[in-house]
């Protein structure tokens, strides 16, 4: 099947360079292309016609990919080329070498969930509250060095105290932070583990209180009286309209992984 690849420059530690990777990907026959300043990756992946999209970079990138696929029922394929990458450590895909997991062009298919937010499509979780003001803050002091950037965003948000003023599902919830996932993770002190599976087939909703509480459902609605929501989708900040409606679309999604073995 003839595949296409969109690598994303901004996502990467230049081990190896986007263009290094790029050229890995022709090696193989597959059609690369390096985004450019001011390129949108859904747009780019639209003008595709190949049989199998690939995205090289961080979880935003793959989101706005990953639609396309889901549009056109063609399998997905995730390099790992961003900071984080935890869609592709929850498909079980090794992060530390992004030419390696090429080989998923040729690979093995899977069927995914994937949820949605208003419609809008994500991978691995929204949140709403603390770490979405987080995001946020971050993204606005982006040009600063990275190691300030996270300790003044972090100490901006933990002044903020205010709870969040929502109601989930119609009932009036006290909390400073929300997260909806796409599958259940691993809950670990200060902060959330991997996802055991993608095709559970329910959203998981976790609330901040003394202790966390956590409900699995298909589908969940938070609303606001402010009318919007600052959000992060898949690490991307946004601004999300209330009240929000959270679905899930059971195996949905094709995805290729590398072969074992």
């Amino acid at each position: 099947m003839a595949g296409f690849l969109l690598v994303n420059p901004r996502s990467g530690d230049d081990r190896p360079t986007a263009d290094e990777l790029a050229t890995a990907a022709r090696r193989r026959q597959i059609d690369a292309h390096v985004l450019g300043a001011g390129e949108d990756a859904g747009e780019i992946a639209r003008g595709s016609t190949a049989d199998v999209l690939g995205v090289a970079g961080g979880d935003g990138t793959l989101a706005a990919v990953a639609e396309i696929a889901l549009e056109r029922d063609k399998p997905l394929v995730c390099i790992p080329f961003g900071r984080r990458n935890h869609f592709a450590r929850d498909l079980g895909i090794g992060r530390d070498d992004p030419i390696a997991a090429l080989a998923a062009f040729d690979g093995v298919e899977q069927r995914i969930d994937v949820g949605r937010a208003n419609g809008r499509l994500f991978l691995n979780n929204v949140s709403l509250g603390l770490y979405a003001r987080l995001v946020h803050r971050r993204a606005r002091l982006r040009r600063r060095r990275e190691a300030l950037v996270r300790l003044r965003a972090w100490l901006l948000v933990l002044r903020h105290r205010t709870a969040l003023g929502i109601t989930i599902d119609g009932v009036d919830t006290e909390t400073r932070l929300v997260l909806v996932a796409n599958n259940a993770y691993v809950l670990q002190p200060w902060s959330i583990g991997a996802r055991e599976r993608l095709d559970e087939g329910l959203l998981h909703l976790y609330v901040l209180h003394a202790a966390v509480e956590e409900r699995a459902g298909e589908r969940f609605v938070v609303d606001a009286a402010a009318g919007r929501l600052e959000a992060a989708v898949d690490g991307e900040p946004d601004v999300l309209a209330t009240p929000i409606e959270f679905t899930i679309e059971p195996r949905a999604l094709r995805v290729l992984v590398p072969p074992s073995g």
